[in-house]
């Protein structure tokens, strides 16, 4: 489908003026590492930080061990956040949202930035892609539960 509105900005562009780089990643250049929130994942940078600036970040998560316990109510100093099941199923809990919230494989979820959510319970072969903005953000745990969880 082709547009008939007006562009957001001049265009085409020359690849040197682009907004965003050209970035190839393939499985053998990113390997995987434990640099991540949670010690029973492991993660591979998906290169969407480097070819955006910092501006987006987009990781593959996959589990390492059983889940043992909830995570703890937390919340992500992002203006985005979307997660993508690829394999198994993770269950949330949100700030405002009356209900668990589970996903399974081939599920999204545009999760509301900078609500606080709790991580319920994942299975032990839960694979997501996790795509932020900004790429590096911070996490800040909460000393009690938010409605309606209190």
């Amino acid at each position: 489908m082709h547009n008939k509105g007006t562009p957001r900005y001049d265009g085409p562009r020359q690849l040197a003026q682009s907004l965003s780089a050209f970035a190839r990643t393939s499985a053998s250049d990113t390997p995987w590492n434990k640099d991540g929130l949670r010690a029973d994942s492991e993660y591979r940078d998906l290169g969407l930080a480097t070819a955006t600036n910092g501006r987006i970040g987009a990781k593959h998560i996959r589990a390492l061990k059983p889940f043992t316990e909830p995570t703890g109510w937390h919340w992500h100093d992002m203006t985005g956040h979307y997660l993508y099941v690829l394999r198994g199923s993770v269950t949330f809990r949100f700030a405002g949202v009356e209900g668990d919230v589970t996903l399974s494989a081939g599920d999204g979820l545009s999760q509301p930035a900078g609500v606080p959510h709790n991580v319920m319970w994942r299975s032990d072969d839960l694979e997501v892609i996790e795509i932020n903005e900004p790429a590096v953000f911070g996490t800040w745990d909460l000393a009690e539960p938010p409605e309606p969880w209190k």
